[in-house]
């Protein structure tokens, strides 16, 4: 049995594979590896109760916290399931989900158009937000966490939105889903640097419906970030594509001189 000290050789690649940075040609083979490697497999499979256990000794010191967090979460869930109820009550109707997606970003490419309403800030001018999950989708009664995350978020409270949102459970919601709005939310945030590998995460999993809106985002937040050439790659990316409802919006934006200078 190999002891925890062996672990070395293959850290640095086993810690790129469990946080998503290998490029795809590169996870293929480091999982063809696994399939034949019995030490690599083995130091995987080490490394993987190791992160465990470092997770829960994190989360559970004594058994009294584990047993406060467990009251403060069903007091949270429960605070959330009556106020989805109340706000239910006074909605006299849901919207789609296409029809809500849709509204809102032609209302924001309108707004980010409109003359004479345009600020200082051209990131700011031109970022087209993405609309969060409407409530036909999150199932407030069944999901309540992840709609209270979303009204916190289209209400402007990013960071609570972020905290809550990290509460849902994880058989709650798809990978690729917790993955995009943890990135939209630190984008609002104004935390674009930490939103892009969430949102690069995304970009990368062709089989994801949000595939196509992670790349706007990650291009804006690129953007944000100075980096003009990366930014100005992934929005002609998404200018490209017929089906990518922020299509519009990223060709107006590259209309801009800023993707045209020397």
């Amino acid at each position: 049995m190999i002891p925890p000290a062996d672990l070395r050789p293959y850290i640095e690649e086993l810690e790129r594979f469990a946080d998503g940075q290998m490029s795809n040609d590169e996870q293929a083979a480091f999982e063809e590896r696994l399939s034949h490697d019995a030490d690599l497999r083995h130091a995987y499979e080490i490394y993987e109760q190791l992160t465990a256990d470092l997770r829960w000794v994190a989360g559970h010191a004594t058994l009294r916290q584990r047993l406060l967090a467990l009251d403060q979460r069903l007091d949270q869930r429960q605070s959330a399931v009556t106020r989805m109820r109340r706000r239910k009550r006074s909605t006299q109707k849901r919207w789609g989900i296409l029809a809500a997606g849709a509204l809102l970003l032609i209302a924001g490419v309108w707004l980010m158009t409109r003359p004479g309403i345009r600020g200082n800030d051209p990131w700011t001018r031109y970022y087209v937000p993405d609309p969060g999950l409407p409530e036909v989708t999150v199932q407030g009664d069944r999901r309540p966490l992840l709609a209270e995350a979303m009204r916190q978020y289209r209400e402007g409270h990013f960071s609570t939105a972020l905290g809550t949102l990290r509460r849902v459970p994880t058989d709650n919601i798809g990978q690729d889903t917790l993955l995009y709005y943890n990135g939209i939310f630190l984008l609002r945030e104004n935390q674009a640097a930490a939103a892009r590998p969430f949102l690069r995460r995304v970009s990368q999993q062709s089989e994801s419906p949000l595939a196509g809106r992670a790349r706007y985002h990650l291009g804006m937040a690129s953007w944000k970030e100075e980096r003009v050439e990366e930014a100005s790659r992934m929005l002609r990316n998404v200018a490209s594509d017929s089906v990518n409802p922020y299509r519009r919006a990223a060709q107006h934006l590259l209309k801009d001189p800023i993707f045209h200078a020397d």
